[in-house]
């Protein structure tokens, strides 16, 4: 018997025939029959008369070529085949509704991947983890995929749709088919090497204090960054900066920094790197306006997922401006 079950099972499993034989309610009308042991039972289950539900089930044998009830007065009881069939038509239901239960969670914007980028100084803030921590708790079911880029490529991954949205620190406004929304701003610090004279004063440091000193820059050869945006606004006071080291990263300054190799303008969110070597200082109010950080996606999104992912970042963002 057990055999014959095993051949019945590999004769229903290795074709598709059956997705061309039948509709969902043939298999619903098959699970309650062989549920209930009875065509009447069944029928009332269903909310449909007898008659019909005996001629479909007739129906389905003669499409499959398979008796799978044995039928007897007012008894009628599966047959081995309809024991393996049983099996099939079940998980076939189940898939049925896991997947119109998965389109809708889609349709939601509570279920699919959401691809996300940084600029290394983005990555750095501790609002960005807050984002995504707070996403995956509303979201669970939804996945995140996450790369660090340079603003460029974070632009162009945007354009080129292989991005859903990046976390950066400049775009500009007018940029086509990109929208950006502001997450918060924060203070520039100033990183000195802990052995140079600088790192034992106390008070902010002001422009009269930088006169002479090398600095360590990270220029963005793409196109306007934190460069130039710090570069313009130290030119309105009439100071500009002896370079030092140039380097395309932030990270890499604040390492250049630690070797005793300079000083340099960092994002206060960036001082807790190489605290055995940098000290960080304020700077003089209105030295430096605040840096920006914005999160960016495409102005023409229709996925659900990733307006609920802006979403919760202006809701984090919210809470944080209330603290």
């Amino acid at each position: 018997m057990a055999q014959a079950k095993k051949n019945v099972k590999y004769s229903f499993c290795s074709t598709l025939e059956l997705c061309r034989y039948m509709e969902l309610r043939h298999l619903r009308y098959f699970v309650a029959v062989a549920e209930s042991g009875s065509m009447t039972r069944a029928a009332q289950r269903l909310g449909i008369q007898q008659p019909p539900l005996g001629q479909q089930i007739r129906a389905l044998e003669d499409e499959l070529k398979v008796q799978l009830f044995t039928r007897a007065p007012k008894r009628i009881a599966l047959s081995v085949a309809g024991q393996v069939f049983l099996e099939e038509a079940r998980h076939i239901l189940a898939s049925a509704v896991e997947a119109i239960e998965k389109v809708r969670r889609f349709d939601r914007g509570e279920q699919g991947l959401i691809s996300l980028g940084f600029t290394s100084s983005a990555s750095m803030h501790p609002i960005t983890p807050r984002v995504l921590e707070a996403f995956s708790h509303a979201y669970p079911l939804a996945k995140i995929e996450v790369e660090e880029r340079e603003t460029y490529e974070l632009i162009l991954g945007l354009q080129r749709r292989k991005l859903d949205a990046a976390f950066m620190r400049f775009v500009p406004p007018e940029l086509a088919g990109l929208t950006r929304t502001a997450l918060l701003d924060e203070d520039m610090l100033l990183a000195i090497p802990n052995s140079h004279p600088l790192a034992r004063k106390r008070t902010p440091v002001t422009l009269k204090m930088l006169s002479g000193e090398g600095f360590v820059l990270y220029r963005r050869p793409d196109g306007f960054g934190i460069f130039d945006w710090m570069t313009a606004a130290l030119a309105r006071h009439g100071f500009v900066p002896r370079i030092a080291h140039e380097t395309p990263r932030l990270m890499a300054a604040v390492n250049i920094v630690a070797a005793g190799g300079g000083i340099s303008f960092i994002p206060a969110s960036m001082q807790a790197l190489h605290r055995e070597a940098v000290v960080y200082r304020p700077l003089a109010q209105g030295l430096l306006p605040r840096l920006p950080l914005y999160l960016v996606y495409r102005t023409d999104q229709d996925l659900a997922l990733v307006k609920n992912f802006v979403k919760v970042a202006r809701e984090v963002r919210l809470a944080k401006n209330k603290r």
